[in-house]
């Protein structure tokens, strides 16, 4: 068997952020980290602990679900609900006011939630694919572990905004949060549209892990597309609508896609595991006060729950 071609190496335009110093130089990883975002809105992180060998069992479920039959995969598909939880087919997602969909197919897991919880309605339960039998134990570790590292990555944020270390704690806790499994499969010349069109991300912030493939680029402030390329275990993490919101866009949601690859590449398929990190349903994105000044007034003074914004853009890019 012929080995596959590693893919050429992209240089990113974005310096990684360690984390390793976190517990001893809070400040430091504020100052950092804020830096890329109000730059970027993206920042790459490196040095983030976050058990490897774990997240690798995910992506390797992840794949052989994706391997199944179509007929198979559809079964964990519910129409009408968003892709809250399960499966989402291919011709599903589109970016806001595109005219073509995206080319990938992925995978929706979010929080339990113990019977009996007001959120419950709101919130659906997982699904779980019975011809993958390691896929919950993994996914759900995989989920634990990206939320975990998003609550510390929010005090950094927190701390940076001149806001108590805590202060998204209670905000978050209980977050409509999603894990995305995600498959672009090879793309064949012809083929309409890109991996994913340019769109700005609904929630707070995304943690994006795997992508071995390139494509990932962001929209700077001149209007250029920049190469995201994180080293090996690296982590990508952007900022989302509601934190742009909140924040009366000190810190921005910036334009990103995943474009088609190479014509050497487009054999091959992409993963990638965002993990999109949600407010509590009934949190109320109100602007934050020390963000508005007589030089930035204020863009969003009727504030809204997080569950009526994402049920707002969930139509925009026809999910719902």
């Amino acid at each position: 068997m012929t080995a596959q071609p590693a893919p050429h190496p992209v240089q990113s335009a974005i310096a990684p952020v360690s984390m390793a110093d976190y517990a001893a130089d809070p400040a430091g990883l504020a100052a950092a980290l804020g830096a890329s975002f109000a730059r970027y809105g993206f920042a790459v992180v490196a040095d983030h602990g976050l058990d490897m060998t774990a997240i690798q069992a995910a992506v390797d479920d992840a794949k052989a679900f994706f391997a199944l039959p179509a007929d198979t995969k559809m079964k964990y598909h519910e129409p009408g609900t968003g892709g809250a939880r399960g499966y989402t087919p291919f011709g599903q997602e589109a970016a806001k006011d595109a005219d073509v969909v995206d080319l990938k197919e992925f995978w929706h897991t979010g929080r339990d939630l113990p019977k009996g919880h007001p959120y419950r309605a709101m919130m659906r339960d997982n699904l779980w694919p019975d011809e993958v039998p390691s896929f919950k134990p993994h996914v759900q570790a995989m989920f634990q572990a990206m939320d975990r590292l998003g609550a510390d990555l929010l005090r950094a944020i927190a701390l940076y905004l001149d806001l108590p270390a805590d202060w998204f704690a209670d905000k978050v806790d209980m977050g409509n949060s999603v894990l995305r499994l995600l498959h672009y499969p090879p793309i064949p010349a012809d083929a309409p549209g890109v991996r994913a069109g340019a769109h700005e991300d609904i929630n707070v912030i995304t943690l994006l892990l795997g992508a071995e493939e390139a494509g990932l680029q962001l929209k700077d402030k001149g209007g250029r597309w920049l190469d995201i390329a994180p080293p090996p275990g690296a982590l990508v993490v952007n900022i989302g609508d509601m934190l742009q919101r909140l924040t009366n866009h000190v810190l921005p949601s910036t334009t990103h896609r995943v474009v088609n690859p190479a014509p050497e590449r487009r054999g091959f398929a992409r993963y990638s595991t965002p993990f999109f990190l949600h407010f509590n349903p009934d949190f109320e994105i109100a602007t934050l006060p020390s963000c508005v000044s007589t030089d930035r007034p204020n863009r969003y003074p009727e504030p809204i729950t997080a569950q009526d914004y994402l049920l707002q853009r969930l139509r925009e890019i026809r999910l719902l």
